[in-house]
Protein backbone atom coordinates (compact mmCIF):
# COMPACT_ATOMS: atom_id res chain seq x y z
CA UNK A 1 0.00 0.00 0.00
CA UNK A 2 1.35 3.40 -1.02
CA UNK A 3 1.21 5.92 1.78
CA UNK A 4 0.25 9.48 1.01
CA UNK A 5 3.34 10.83 2.75
CA UNK A 6 5.51 9.02 0.18
CA UNK A 7 3.73 10.43 -2.88
CA UNK A 8 5.50 13.24 -4.72
CA UNK A 9 3.76 15.51 -7.27
CA UNK A 10 5.31 16.00 -10.69
CA UNK A 11 6.56 19.45 -11.69
CA UNK A 12 3.35 20.22 -13.56
CA UNK A 13 1.17 18.99 -10.72
CA UNK A 14 3.17 21.05 -8.22
CA UNK A 15 2.60 24.19 -10.30
CA UNK A 16 -1.14 23.50 -10.53
CA UNK A 17 -1.40 22.79 -6.81
CA UNK A 18 0.46 26.02 -6.02
CA UNK A 19 -1.88 28.01 -8.27
CA UNK A 20 -5.07 26.37 -6.99
CA UNK A 21 -5.48 28.39 -3.74
CA UNK A 22 -4.99 31.66 -5.65
CA UNK A 23 -7.51 30.58 -8.27
CA UNK A 24 -10.06 29.64 -5.61
CA UNK A 25 -9.54 32.99 -3.87
CA UNK A 26 -10.07 34.82 -7.18
CA UNK A 27 -13.26 32.87 -7.89
CA UNK A 28 -14.55 33.58 -4.39
CA UNK A 29 -13.87 37.30 -4.88
CA UNK A 30 -15.63 37.39 -8.25
CA UNK A 31 -18.67 35.59 -6.88
CA UNK A 32 -18.83 37.78 -3.79
CA UNK A 33 -18.36 40.94 -5.82
CA UNK A 34 -21.07 40.03 -8.33
CA UNK A 35 -23.54 39.25 -5.54
CA UNK A 36 -22.90 42.49 -3.66
CA UNK A 37 -22.89 44.66 -6.79
CA UNK A 38 -26.16 43.09 -7.93
CA UNK A 39 -27.72 44.11 -4.63
CA UNK A 40 -26.02 47.53 -4.57
CA UNK A 41 -24.18 48.85 -7.67
CA UNK A 42 -22.45 51.44 -5.46
CA UNK A 43 -21.05 48.85 -3.06
CA UNK A 44 -17.43 49.65 -2.09
CA UNK A 45 -16.43 46.53 -0.17
CA UNK A 46 -15.83 44.27 -3.19
CA UNK A 47 -15.46 46.59 -6.19
CA UNK A 48 -15.57 45.32 -9.75
CA UNK A 49 -12.30 44.73 -11.59
CA UNK A 50 -13.10 47.65 -13.89
CA UNK A 51 -13.13 50.01 -10.92
CA UNK A 52 -9.92 48.50 -9.56
CA UNK A 53 -8.33 48.98 -13.00
CA UNK A 54 -9.34 52.65 -13.01
CA UNK A 55 -7.76 53.10 -9.58
CA UNK A 56 -4.54 51.43 -10.75
CA UNK A 57 -4.49 53.79 -13.71
CA UNK A 58 -4.88 56.77 -11.38
CA UNK A 59 -2.25 55.75 -8.84
CA UNK A 60 0.29 53.75 -10.88
CA UNK A 61 0.26 55.43 -14.30
CA UNK A 62 -1.15 58.95 -14.20
CA UNK A 63 0.84 61.70 -12.39
CA UNK A 64 -0.83 63.23 -9.37
CA UNK A 65 -2.29 66.65 -10.32
CA UNK A 66 -1.10 68.21 -7.08
CA UNK A 67 2.47 66.90 -6.81
CA UNK A 68 3.21 65.65 -10.32
CA UNK A 69 4.40 62.31 -8.87
CA UNK A 70 3.09 58.88 -9.74
CA UNK A 71 1.81 58.04 -6.28
CA UNK A 72 2.28 54.27 -6.24
CA UNK A 73 5.92 54.51 -7.27
CA UNK A 74 6.66 57.40 -4.92
CA UNK A 75 5.07 55.51 -2.03
CA UNK A 76 6.98 52.35 -2.96
CA UNK A 77 10.32 54.15 -3.06
CA UNK A 78 9.70 55.76 0.34
CA UNK A 79 8.65 52.49 1.99
CA UNK A 80 11.48 50.45 0.49
CA UNK A 81 14.05 53.00 1.63
CA UNK A 82 12.80 52.74 5.23
CA UNK A 83 12.54 48.96 5.05
CA UNK A 84 15.97 48.61 3.49
CA UNK A 85 17.67 50.65 6.21
CA UNK A 86 15.80 48.78 8.92
CA UNK A 87 16.74 45.36 7.54
CA UNK A 88 20.36 46.34 6.91
CA UNK A 89 20.90 47.70 10.43
CA UNK A 90 19.07 44.73 11.96
CA UNK A 91 21.20 42.28 9.96
CA UNK A 92 24.43 43.98 11.05
CA UNK A 93 23.38 44.03 14.71
CA UNK A 94 22.03 40.49 14.55
CA UNK A 95 25.22 39.11 13.03
CA UNK A 96 27.60 40.96 15.36
CA UNK A 97 25.72 40.34 18.59
CA UNK A 98 24.73 36.84 17.54
CA UNK A 99 28.35 35.84 17.05
CA UNK A 100 29.50 37.47 20.27
CA UNK A 101 26.78 36.01 22.47
CA UNK A 102 27.04 32.66 20.72
CA UNK A 103 30.75 32.00 21.14
CA UNK A 104 31.98 34.26 23.96
CA UNK A 105 30.85 32.91 27.35
CA UNK A 106 31.25 36.23 29.19
CA UNK A 107 29.21 38.04 26.54
CA UNK A 108 26.55 35.34 26.64
CA UNK A 109 26.30 35.63 30.42
CA UNK A 110 26.04 39.41 30.27
CA UNK A 111 23.79 39.93 27.23
CA UNK A 112 21.54 36.92 26.81
CA UNK A 113 19.02 37.90 29.48
CA UNK A 114 18.90 41.50 28.26
CA UNK A 115 18.39 40.50 24.61
CA UNK A 116 15.69 38.01 25.62
CA UNK A 117 13.90 40.73 27.59
CA UNK A 118 14.09 43.21 24.69
CA UNK A 119 12.77 40.60 22.26
CA UNK A 120 9.64 40.21 24.42
CA UNK A 121 8.74 43.92 24.32
CA UNK A 122 5.87 44.50 21.85
CA UNK A 123 7.47 46.97 19.40
CA UNK A 124 4.17 48.67 18.57
CA UNK A 125 3.62 49.39 22.27
CA UNK A 126 6.72 51.60 22.35
CA UNK A 127 6.00 53.35 19.04
CA UNK A 128 4.75 56.52 20.84
CA UNK A 129 8.00 56.57 22.83
CA UNK A 130 10.01 56.34 19.61
CA UNK A 131 8.08 59.26 18.14
CA UNK A 132 8.75 61.32 21.27
CA UNK A 133 12.46 60.46 21.40
CA UNK A 134 13.32 60.42 17.69
CA UNK A 135 10.61 62.64 16.27
CA UNK A 136 8.15 61.92 13.48
CA UNK A 137 10.77 61.66 10.75
CA UNK A 138 12.40 58.69 9.08
CA UNK A 139 14.57 57.70 12.04
CA UNK A 140 11.71 56.60 14.30
CA UNK A 141 10.32 54.32 11.59
CA UNK A 142 13.69 52.68 10.98
CA UNK A 143 14.28 52.27 14.72
CA UNK A 144 10.91 50.54 15.09
CA UNK A 145 11.88 47.96 12.46
CA UNK A 146 15.25 47.42 14.13
CA UNK A 147 13.73 46.98 17.59
CA UNK A 148 11.14 44.65 16.10
CA UNK A 149 13.42 42.18 14.31
CA UNK A 150 17.02 42.65 15.49
CA UNK A 151 16.51 40.78 18.82
CA UNK A 152 15.03 37.84 16.90
CA UNK A 153 18.06 37.79 14.59
CA UNK A 154 20.47 37.99 17.52
CA UNK A 155 18.86 35.09 19.37
CA UNK A 156 18.57 32.94 16.24
CA UNK A 157 22.19 33.46 15.20
CA UNK A 158 23.45 33.00 18.75
CA UNK A 159 21.72 29.62 18.89
CA UNK A 160 23.22 28.67 15.54
CA UNK A 161 26.69 29.74 16.69
CA UNK A 162 26.28 27.63 19.80
CA UNK A 163 25.44 24.61 17.63
CA UNK A 164 28.75 24.73 15.76
CA UNK A 165 30.54 21.47 16.61
CA UNK A 166 33.11 21.91 19.36
CA UNK A 167 35.56 19.86 17.26
CA UNK A 168 35.75 22.68 14.72
CA UNK A 169 36.54 25.26 17.39
CA UNK A 170 39.15 23.02 19.01
CA UNK A 171 40.84 22.19 15.71
CA UNK A 172 41.04 25.85 14.73
CA UNK A 173 42.65 26.72 18.06
CA UNK A 174 45.02 23.76 17.76
CA UNK A 175 46.17 25.13 14.41
CA UNK A 176 46.94 28.45 16.12
CA UNK A 177 43.88 30.47 15.17
CA UNK A 178 43.24 33.54 17.28
CA UNK A 179 39.75 34.44 18.45
CA UNK A 180 39.42 36.90 15.55
CA UNK A 181 40.60 34.35 12.98
CA UNK A 182 38.32 31.69 14.45
CA UNK A 183 35.38 34.08 14.13
CA UNK A 184 36.18 35.00 10.51
CA UNK A 185 37.19 31.56 9.23
CA UNK A 186 34.95 29.17 11.17
CA UNK A 187 31.95 30.95 12.67
CA UNK A 188 31.10 33.69 10.18
CA UNK A 189 30.86 31.50 7.04
CA UNK A 190 28.40 29.20 8.82
CA UNK A 191 26.24 32.03 10.12
CA UNK A 192 25.89 34.05 6.91
CA UNK A 193 23.41 31.67 5.21
CA UNK A 194 21.49 31.38 8.45
CA UNK A 195 21.32 35.19 8.57
CA UNK A 196 19.68 35.26 5.13
CA UNK A 197 17.17 32.62 6.23
CA UNK A 198 16.40 34.59 9.39
CA UNK A 199 15.88 37.77 7.36
CA UNK A 200 13.42 35.90 5.16
CA UNK A 201 11.49 34.76 8.21
CA UNK A 202 11.38 38.29 9.61
CA UNK A 203 10.16 40.02 6.43
CA UNK A 204 6.50 39.78 7.47
CA UNK A 205 7.20 41.39 10.83
CA UNK A 206 9.34 44.10 9.24
CA UNK A 207 6.51 45.04 6.86
CA UNK A 208 4.06 45.08 9.76
CA UNK A 209 6.16 47.53 11.78
CA UNK A 210 6.81 49.70 8.72
CA UNK A 211 3.16 50.01 7.77
CA UNK A 212 2.13 50.69 11.36
CA UNK A 213 4.67 53.51 11.65
CA UNK A 214 3.68 54.99 8.28
CA UNK A 215 0.01 54.82 9.18
CA UNK A 216 0.54 56.93 12.30
CA UNK A 217 3.09 59.50 11.17
CA UNK A 218 4.22 59.83 7.56
CA UNK A 219 3.72 61.97 4.49
CA UNK A 220 4.24 59.18 1.98
CA UNK A 221 4.66 55.43 1.83
CA UNK A 222 2.49 52.42 1.13
CA UNK A 223 1.14 52.19 4.67
CA UNK A 224 0.46 55.93 4.73
CA UNK A 225 -1.56 55.75 1.52
CA UNK A 226 -3.66 52.79 2.68
CA UNK A 227 -4.62 54.46 5.93
CA UNK A 228 -5.16 57.83 4.23
CA UNK A 229 -7.81 56.53 1.86
CA UNK A 230 -9.47 54.11 4.26
CA UNK A 231 -11.64 56.99 5.48
CA UNK A 232 -13.28 56.97 2.03
CA UNK A 233 -13.71 53.15 2.06
CA UNK A 234 -11.78 53.13 -1.22
CA UNK A 235 -11.27 49.38 -1.49
CA UNK A 236 -10.51 49.80 -5.20
CA UNK A 237 -7.28 51.51 -4.10
CA UNK A 238 -6.60 49.58 -0.89
CA UNK A 239 -6.76 46.15 -2.53
CA UNK A 240 -4.17 46.93 -5.26
CA UNK A 241 -1.88 48.46 -2.64
CA UNK A 242 -2.15 45.36 -0.44
CA UNK A 243 -1.52 43.13 -3.45
CA UNK A 244 1.48 45.26 -4.42
CA UNK A 245 2.97 44.98 -0.92
CA UNK A 246 2.47 41.21 -1.08
CA UNK A 247 4.22 40.98 -4.46
CA UNK A 248 7.17 43.04 -3.21
CA UNK A 249 7.50 40.89 -0.10
CA UNK A 250 7.32 37.72 -2.21
CA UNK A 251 10.00 39.09 -4.55
CA UNK A 252 12.26 39.91 -1.60
CA UNK A 253 11.77 36.42 -0.18
CA UNK A 254 12.55 34.87 -3.56
CA UNK A 255 15.65 37.02 -4.00
CA UNK A 256 17.01 36.04 -0.59
CA UNK A 257 16.42 32.37 -1.39
CA UNK A 258 18.25 32.69 -4.70
CA UNK A 259 21.17 34.49 -3.07
CA UNK A 260 21.41 31.79 -0.40
CA UNK A 261 21.42 29.00 -2.97
CA UNK A 262 23.97 30.72 -5.18
CA UNK A 263 26.36 31.87 -2.47
CA UNK A 264 26.05 28.90 -0.09
CA UNK A 265 25.18 25.76 -2.09
CA UNK A 266 26.46 23.59 0.76
CA UNK A 267 24.00 25.05 3.26
CA UNK A 268 21.58 22.40 4.56
CA UNK A 269 18.65 24.80 4.60
CA UNK A 270 19.42 25.75 0.97
CA UNK A 271 17.20 28.78 1.22
CA UNK A 272 13.99 26.72 1.37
Amino acid sequence: MRRIINLRPSTGSAVLLAALPFLLLLIAYLLGSSVRLAANPEDKLLPAFSKIGAAVQQYAIDPDPRTGEILLWADTAASLARLGWGLAISAALGLALGIVTGIVPYARAGLSAFIAAVSLIPPLAILPILFIVFGLGELSKVVLIVIGIAPFLVRDLALRAGEIPAEQIIKAQTLGASSWQLTLRVVLPQLLPRLLDALRLSLGSAWLFLIAAEAIAAENGLGYRIFLIRRYLAMDVILPYVLWITLIAFAMDYLLRRVTRAAFPWYAGNGK
